[in-house]
């Protein structure tokens, strides 16, 4: 399989469609699928699985930068447990927030965005989570990430979101050559069949929490490896 490198123009573009046919998308996804199928999901699905609500939704991803998903998991319960819609949040104190949702990461800046994304919702959206990626990156905290992932689990809307397990799986795999998880998104996008376009955060996040790590990913028990460039992997298991 050629190493994936999405550029602009008119090669870039035959490059893309190249790729798009050229990968065996549907088996890698099922072979993924049946690996992953009875492991934990990500804490921001659990989320979503639970109550398809998309400021549930919006809650557990904004708590979920940066910080581990088992503390991820709890700090949302306990959130949403005393603000479970806009007006509740907007409410609490700023270090009520912070109280609550401590220890995920950043919890004091997570607190300031989140208090002030309630009054948002609040004042220009009639007390609903937009359902558009625009006005989503209008509020703070939000990126490309949080919105695409609000997107996928909360509205059921396409949408590619990418973090940095994406990012670093889809590269290892050959699919793309980029820099950063917003590259990555518009690569995607350029290739990827648009069937994948929701499941591909959870199960490659599944898949680089539990098999695909950072360092010494599980090659040897990796169900696609012969679909594997390896990209930049230095040691393996």
């Amino acid at each position: 399989m050629k190493r994936a490198s999405i550029a602009s123009g008119k090669s870039g573009a035959s490059t893309a469609s190249s790729l798009k046919k050229e990968i065996p998308w549907d088996n890698i996804f099922t072979r993924l699928y049946d690996l992953l199928k009875h492991k934990p999901l990500p804490a921001v699905s659990e989320v979503a699985r639970k109550n398809h609500d998309p400021f549930r939704v919006l809650v557990s991803t904004m708590i979920s930068l940066r910080t581990k998903d088992e503390v991820t998991a709890a700090a949302s319960a306990r959130l949403l447990s005393h603000a479970p819609n806009p007006a509740a949040l907007s409410r609490l104190r700023r270090e009520e927030i912070a109280s609550l949702i401590y220890p995920a990461g950043f919890y004091r800046t997570k607190a300031k965005n989140l208090k002030e994304a309630a009054r948002l919702l609040l004042s220009r959206f009639d007390s609903r989570v937009p359902a558009n990626l625009e006005n989503l990156l209008s509020l703070p905290g939000v990126g490309r990430k949080t919105a695409n992932l609000v997107l996928n689990l909360g509205f059921n809307i396409e949408g590619i979101c990418v973090d940095t397990h994406v990012h670093r799986i889809a590269n290892r795999l050959g699919w793309i050559d980029t820099t950063n998880p917003e590259k990555s998104e518009y690569a995607l996008m350029e290739i990827l069949p648009r069937k994948y376009w929701i499941a591909i955060n959870e199960l490659l996040v599944q898949f680089g929490q539990q098999h695909c790590t950072p360092l010494s990913p599980r090659c040897s028990a990796c169900p696609v490896h012969s679909y594997c460039v390896r990209r930049k992997v230095t040691s393996r298991r």
